[in-house]
């Protein structure tokens, strides 16, 4: 074999290579995408959510009210404040609403901050997600199973860009990405204040 040859034969050995490794990558990141939502097929039944309640001053908001609902100014969610008003609930405790599967829990940055995103699987086999966003702390892992009740989070600003309260949604489409938290189309978002009132 002359040098020129040989130039060829070590560029193709090195392309396959190459190859391969993507090839590796992109099985191991689909493959992790399949184990993150695999709870979605087969979901532990000690953790099917039988009941829900308000995510703070549990299990009823007591000492909160709902400062913007579901569809006001196209509010995709339910903001949650303190009555005493400002920031006197930063650092106030986040509950899971009823039990359920972490499917995020980092900080998303934006106008978002840190955000928790939660998988519930009803008795009869409805799925839905809560979200919970502008989140001062976050005490939960992703993959992790949660009860209802359970601590997660405290309420805080998004990293100072509002006063403290907390962004809470309830969609009945787990795909959905995070999204922009206002919008006149509702497609895949329920009521959150109703859809826990219709299943104390």
């Amino acid at each position: 074999m002359n040098l020129q040859h040989f130039g060829l034969f070590f560029l193709i050995c090195l392309c396959f290579n190459c190859d391969r490794k993507i090839r590796k990558i992109e099985t191991t990141v689909e493959q992790n995408a399949i184990t993150a939502s695999e709870p979605v097929f087969k979901f532990d039944s000690l953790y099917i959510a039988t009941a829900f309640d308000f995510p703070v001053g549990k299990p009823n908001a007591k000492g909160y009210y709902n400062a913007q609902k579901f569809q006001e100014n196209m509010h995709l969610g339910d903001d949650w404040n303190a009555v005493t008003g400002g920031n006197s609930d930063l650092g106030d405790p986040i509950y899971a609403i009823s039990n359920g599967y972490v499917k995020f829990a980092e900080d998303y940055g934006g106008g978002w901050g840190n955000v928790i995103r939660i998988i519930h699987k009803m008795s009869n086999g409805t799925m839905v997600e809560s979200l919970y966003a502008h989140c001062d702390t976050i005490f939960v892992d992703e993959r992790q199973w949660i009860k209802k009740g359970e601590q997660i989070g405290t309420i805080g600003t998004a990293n100072g860009q509002y006063l403290a309260h907390l962004h809470f949604e309830i969609r009945d489409k787990l795909d959905l990405p995070i999204g922009q938290g206002y919008s006149q189309e509702t497609n895949g978002y329920l009521d959150p204040t109703e859809f826990i009132m219709a299943n104390r």
